[in-house]
């Protein structure tokens, strides 16, 4: 019910993001013509917030996860229509905390915090094909490269930045390929544009293996036992961030 209801919402702000930039764009379009186009910026930088959805067999073992995204492009072509991508993301689907006490004779006056996560790491290169340029730039995407499903455990203290052990407890990766659209509405024009970026994109990972919360167990001496899962991975990802572009030289 929540992926559906996560599914809807971002349908129903990619249809009034593109209403309402399809109107500016109409009354704007004098100023963003093929003039721009001809001046497409050096390159773009990316960032975005990601709420990833899973889909098919995989949704019967994990909810939804949450995370970023950065990304690159560069134009192959002067107008910037076609340009080459590339892009690392992670999502983290299982977050786990225990509260332990150290070993005697130190015991419980020295606390340690045990987390385990379980992540998702992509990325990959590919084409970008920006169907217009201006105001509004709706965009469709491919990408080559892969995913890895990790999960690892660290200990810290009481400040979580102090962080002093680390340890993967099971991790899976493979080959993967992604494809997807969207639509950039332009907040600022000029050498250095500036663009609110609203992305879909659906992950075809093939089959994984792969841990969640409490596929680890703990023994009483210490030792534990993993029960890995195995399935097919694929998954969606809505992306809401910004996109940065990369003056040219003046120069000629």
């Amino acid at each position: 019910m929540r992926r559906a209801v996560v599914v809807q919402w971002v349908s129903v702000a990619l249809a009034a993001a593109l209403t309402a930039g399809s109107a500016q764009g109409q009354r704007r379009s004098r100023d963003f013509g093929p003039r721009e186009d001809a001046r497409a910026p050096a390159g773009y930088l990316g960032i975005g917030f990601l709420a990833g959805d899973p889909i098919g067999e995989l949704g019967y073992h994990i909810d939804q996860g949450f995370g970023g995204q950065l990304g690159a492009a560069v134009p192959v072509e002067p107008t910037g229509h076609l340009r080459l991508r590339g892009d690392f993301g992670f999502l983290i689907y299982g977050h786990e905390r225990q509260y332990l006490c150290l070993s005697a004779p130190i015991g419980c006056r020295i606390g340690v915090d045990l987390t385990t996560t379980n992540s998702i790491l992509f990325g990959g290169l590919g084409p970008e094909i920006a169907l217009a340029t201006g105001a509004v730039e709706p965009y469709v995407n491919a990408s080559f490269g892969f995913a890895w499903f990790g999960t690892t455990s660290s200990l810290s203290g009481d400040a979580e930045y102090d962080q002093w052990a680390n340890t993967t407890n099971y991790s899976d990766g493979m080959f993967a390929w992604r494809a997807g659209g969207g639509i950039r509405l332009r907040l600022r024009s000029g050498r250095k544009p500036i663009h609110m970026d609203f992305g879909v994109e659906r992950h075809e990972n093939g089959v994984a293996d792969f841990l969640v919360e409490g596929d680890i167990v703990d023994h009483p001496d210490g030792s534990i036992t993993i029960y890995p899962r195995r399935s097919e991975a694929d998954l969606m990802t809505f992306r809401i961030g910004l996109s940065f572009g990369i003056a040219r030289s003046r120069r000629h």
